[in-house]
């Protein structure tokens, strides 16, 4: 199929989505939430707030939280804040402690590597604002970005959102955590060497008002979640805009499957102000082919500001998991009809 036809397609998609609400034409959701607490941390911990989880492609999920709240990790330097879980909840490794300050956005790369956004910045301890490159067992690998300090530069991030590993290597990072901040997507090539960024502050195509997260197709295609102009925009990895879709609300996460299913996590529509008023909040999942959503997690609370999954990503077997910073959670999503009943 050519980008022009998979543009006619895309836009008629999202014009019929947009006539229905806010709902986005979905069907009312095909899952259920697995409810209490789906993942216990060990020693007794709390989940504190985490925007970031990412399946591992080897049956685990990797997420990363606040250490208990949604504050500086270093102030708790005994708690790891990286853990791998597996699809029954079960904690299986944990790693980080002392190492970022604010977790923000996580990658698993075809190596089994762990990324981390750290989106926050310890100037006098000289952590964060860096993206980290770490293996399963939690060696750090590499860094990008300046320890600690905040900029623009080729190598400087503020308040990096999200990390992203193509298949060739090139890694994408997604850096500006604010309408007023970076606002760009930088690459760099496998070892880390600038090679461009592209983007800007604005809402024309193109620009972006807080890049927060990133997911590539099958194709190759870069999504970038445009939270602030409540859009996902589709590039390719020349940063050479393609299109944009407003039929996934306003998103928080992004993440694309194997078989190109796309999940949205929007976690802010409706909640006050000039946040997209006239969607619902809660889990779109669609098409990255074609932009049609065909289900919908709808969010329960229509009182709270950033409720539930502002994080998301799917197993291969097609259960959903949502990342939480107001709720501070992990929560599970199974096709209904599988939950055993109790008798």
């Amino acid at each position: 199929m050519t980008i022009r036809n998979m543009t006619k397609i895309t836009l008629m998609a999202g014009v019929a989505a947009i006539t229905m609400n806010g709902t986005l034409g979905a069907q009312e959701t095909p899952y259920e939430e697995v409810k209490g607490i789906w993942a216990e941390l060990p020693d007794g911990r709390n989940w504190g707030s985490t925007s970031t989880v990412y399946y591992g492609g080897d049956g685990t999920i990797w997420a990363a939280e606040r250490c208990g709240a949604n504050s500086n990790c270093l102030d708790t330097p005994d708690i790891d804040p990286v853990m791998q879980i597996a699809k029954d909840g079960t904690i299986l490794k944990t790693f980080g402690k002392g190492m970022m300050v604010w977790p923000h956005g996580i990658h698993v790369d075809p190596d089994g590597n762990v990324w981390i956004a750290d989106g926050r910045g310890d100037e006098e301890r000289g952590i964060g604002h860096q993206v980290l490159k770490f293996s399963p067992d939690g060696e750090l690998l590499m860094s990008l970005g300046t320890a600690g300090k905040a900029g623009n530069g080729n190598n400087m991030f503020d308040q990096p959102c999200d990390v992203l590993v193509a298949p060739n290597g090139d890694i994408f990072v997604a850096d500006g955590h604010s309408p007023g901040g970076n606002n760009r997507v930088v690459k760099y090539n496998s070892d880390g060497e600038y090679i461009m960024e592209f983007g800007g502050a604005g809402a024309e195509f193109g620009e972006f008002y807080e890049p927060h997260s990133l997911a590539m197709d099958s194709g190759g295609r870069l999504f970038v979640a445009d939270r602030y102009n409540d859009r996902v925009q589709i590039f390719d990895q020349e940063g050479k805009f393609l299109m944009t879709w407003r039929q996934f609300g306003r998103p928080s996460g992004v993440y694309i499957d194997h078989n190109d299913i796309l999940y949205v996590a929007d976690s802010e529509s409706n909640s006050g102000g000039t946040r997209n008023p006239g969607f619902d909040r809660g889990i779109r999942i669609g098409s990255a082919i074609t932009g049609w959503v065909t289900a919908f997690i709808r969010d329960p609370d229509k009182g709270t500001a950033f409720s539930r999954a502002e994080g998301v990503t799917a197993d291969e077997d097609g259960n959903i998991y949502g990342a939480e910073v107001e709720e501070q959670n992990m929560r599970k999503y199974v096709a209904r009809g599988t939950l055993p009943r109790r008798r």
